[in-house]
């Protein structure tokens, strides 16, 4: 049975910005922009890889940058994560984790 008191977002989320920061898989992201919909602190943006992040892939992540067209998830205002781990939960490849700043 469902939580009749789902917590908002907010009552999640640690008070100071910026402890914890959204460091992504470049191997697994697949750019389907659920950490994008999800974050309440508009902490990521989709993006396209460079060369050198491209040429640091393994294979398997080779071949899904390639079938994405480079594209995927950038944390590209980290230091607004507020550690609420909403983008965690909603990432479907499991890309996405928590860390230190």
């Amino acid at each position: 049975m469902p939580d009749p008191n789902p917590k908002r977002p907010a009552d999640r989320c640690d008070d100071g910005a910026g402890r914890l920061r959204p460091v992504i898989d470049r191997n697994r992201c697949e750019a389907k922009s659920d950490c994008v919909e999800v974050c309440p602190y508009d902490v990521f943006e989709i993006g396209t890889i460079d060369a050198a992040t491209r040429s640091s892939l393994t294979w398997v992540g080779w071949l899904k940058a390639l079938g994405h067209r480079g594209r995927q998830a950038f944390a590209v205002r980290a230091e607004q994560c507020h550690a609420c781990g909403l983008c965690v939960e909603a990432c479907p490849e499991k890309a996405i984790k928590l860390a230190r700043a």
